[in-house]
């Protein structure tokens, strides 16, 4: 995950200004010194390193937190605030043409991710209301076109392209073609070379004038870090820029683009590709992604990541079995399922407070697809009433998944042990055996207890 080197390094820091109570200013110096290696060891500019340590510097050595009680967790506080302020404070969005089709023109470098992130956030556009229209205009590389088209088809997005016709012509013609359909929202696909050209800058500088886009987003991969920085400096020079996204941003990346880009282009980082699918994208946070790398979590973006995923009709109908204690295999399976569409269980987490304290645990996912496959197995009338399978069944069951009866006998265990549990859960009383449950630990790091 990006940024793992960084936060386990700053986090490393703040466990010894934790472990020393009072603290002076030499040691509030010796942090920052500390903080400033991790920095251009991520890759960061090592000009936004300068600034970073320097304004945070100054406010940490003042008086109103090294008399504070915990001066410890003001450091991590003003910290906090500025990696927030580097990348932006505040998300944005696309800006919306009100009179028109919004036009929305995607650039980059060839293997940034511009086809696959740029269709990525069409695709979120559309889950949002919108009626876009995806437009090849890159006529060099082969099967881009191709590409895309596969793009939109698996999002239901229709592909305007004219071959390899000028791409200024193309672009043209699809934003006419788009006001005449309906479409709402255009965004370009643009060409890329392998490094920042004269040729490639005057075609994206043509159409620029041509079409005049509403936004000029640059897509830069987040896992070539300062070379990254170094494109955004160039594209925004040769077009002036809007906004830029963040791809690959799941990767080993060590996450010097994102947190140097902002401060070199004066440009906002507005979305993220958070994965290989389609769906894998996000607004990006600048509060939220500071949190993420000082090992605090992003409850926010896991909400939002579980509202889209859980359906709330089946929540109500999970919510009446639990009170009922009438929870069965199947029930199981399809939260399974749910909590599958949030992402793998390293990400999420990832995403938890304290969630770098659980690095090197490793979660076994391909456990995750047995228990499916088990479940799957099963009748309709097994996975309402266990207690029905006995020695035959279970034997064609593991046949019937490719596992073992021992792995059968596993999960009926695991699962009696949980009707258990939510047993002790439900009924009269249930506040207050959780709260109970709470003081002694058991839910520990949940709001409210």
């Amino acid at each position: 995950m990006a940024f793992e080197g960084l936060t386990e390094k700053i986090n490393n820091t703040f466990k010894k200004l934790r472990g020393k109570g009072r603290l002076k200013e030499a040691d509030v110096k010796e942090a920052m010194r500390e903080i400033r290696m991790a920095l251009l060891e991520a890759d960061v500019s090592f000009k936004v390193v300068k600034d970073f340590v320097k304004t945070a510097t100054e406010r940490c050595v003042g008086t109103d937190v090294l008399e504070s009680l915990t001066p410890a967790q003001m450091i991590i506080k003003i910290v906090n605030e500025e990696l927030t302020k580097l990348m932006g404070s505040d998300a944005k969005h696309i800006t919306i043409n009100p009179n028109g089709p919004t036009v929305v023109m995607l650039v980059g470098l060839q293997g940034a991710g511009k086809t696959t992130n740029g269709s990525k956030l069409a695709g979120l556009m559309k889950r949002q209301g919108k009626r876009p229209l995806l437009v090849a205009c890159d006529i060099y590389r082969p099967a881009a076109i191709q590409q895309l088209k596969v793009c939109g088809e698996k999002l239901d997005i229709p592909v305007f392209e004219r071959g390899t016709q000028n791409p200024v012509e193309t672009a043209k013609e699809a934003i006419l073609y788009a006001r005449q359909h309906g479409h709402d929202m255009v965004f370009l696909d643009t060409a890329g070379r392998l490094h920042i050209d004269e040729a490639l800058m005057n075609e994206l500088k043509n159409i620029k004038q041509t079409v005049k886009p509403d936004e000029i987003m640059l897509v830069i991969d987040a896992m070539t870090g300062q070379d990254a920085v170094n494109a955004a400096q160039s594209f925004n020079d040769w077009l002036d820029i809007d906004s830029v996204m963040l791809s690959k941003l799941d990767g080993d990346a060590r996450g010097g683009a994102a947190l140097s880009v902002r401060a070199i282009t004066g440009k906002p980082i507005k979305f993220a590709g958070m994965g290989e699918k389609l769906e894998d994208i996000e607004t990006f946070h600048p509060s939220r992604m500071a949190s993420r790398i000082l090992g605090m979590g992003d409850m926010l973006s896991l909400i939002e990541k579980a509202e889209k995923a859980f359906d709330a009709k089946k929540a109500m109908e999970m919510e009446e079995k639990l009170k009922s204690s009438r929870f069965t295999l199947q029930d199981y399976y399809d939260q399974l399922v749910q909590i599958k569409s949030m992402g793998s269980m390293e990400e999420i987490l990832a995403q938890m407070p304290g969630g770098g304290n659980l690095k090197g645990l490793k979660v076994d996912e391909k456990q995750m697809a047995r228990t499916e496959a088990i479940i799957l197995s099963m009748t309709p009338r097994e996975r309402e009433n266990p207690s029905i399978i006995g020695a035959s069944r279970k034997k064609r069951i593991a046949a019937g998944s490719g596992t073992r009866v021992e792995d059968v006998n596993k999960l009926l265990k695991s699962f009696e042990q949980m009707q258990k549990l939510m047993k002790q859960f439900t009924g009269p009383g249930m506040g207050k055996k959780m709260k109970r449950m709470g003081r002694m630990g058991g839910f520990k790091g949940f709001p409210g207890f």
